[in-house]
């Protein structure tokens, strides 16, 4: 066997063999919408990958947003107010029973600790209920007799 023959025969094969294309780089009309506007695309001329848009230019991601209240978030806040009127606490229950944290799961902690704090507070609220009433309730018969 001629070793020009063998050279000849690989170098015609990495000419004229495609390694690896995928199917959307040749039938771009399968992506979806979305997908066609990703700030990547491959430029057939180079194979490389060349970024669209600017890099300076970047979209914020969902958790970039600070949250509100000094980075505090609604579900801490309303914790921390609840010492000074607890129905905030029922507010952040509610807030947390209403799954608000999946807008944000950052919140999460703050609305939990809220839950937490106001099923504390009932429960202190029906046994000052329940010590109120059974003293009324003495008393009422202390004076009968």
């Amino acid at each position: 066997m001629d070793k020009d023959s063998s050279m000849k025969e690989a170098t015609d094969l990495r000419n004229n063999v495609e390694l690896a294309r995928s199917v959307t780089d040749k039938h771009p009309d399968l992506l979806r919408p979305s997908a066609r506007s990703y700030p990547l695309f491959r430029d057939s001329d180079k194979g490389k990958y060349t970024l669209i848009k600017d890099p300076e230019g970047f979209q914020q991601g969902i958790y970039d947003k600070p949250l509100p209240f000094h980075g505090c978030g609604i579900g801490w806040f309303s914790f921390l107010l609840g010492f000074l009127c607890p129905l905030m606490w029922y507010y952040g229950a509610i807030l947390y029973f209403r799954n608000h944290h999946r807008k944000d799961p950052r919140e999460r902690a703050g609305l939990g600790a809220s839950a937490i704090a106001a099923l504390l507070c009932s429960v202190a609220l029906l046994i000052v209920a329940t010590i109120l009433l059974i003293n009324l309730w003495s008393l009422r018969f202390q004076v009968q007799s």
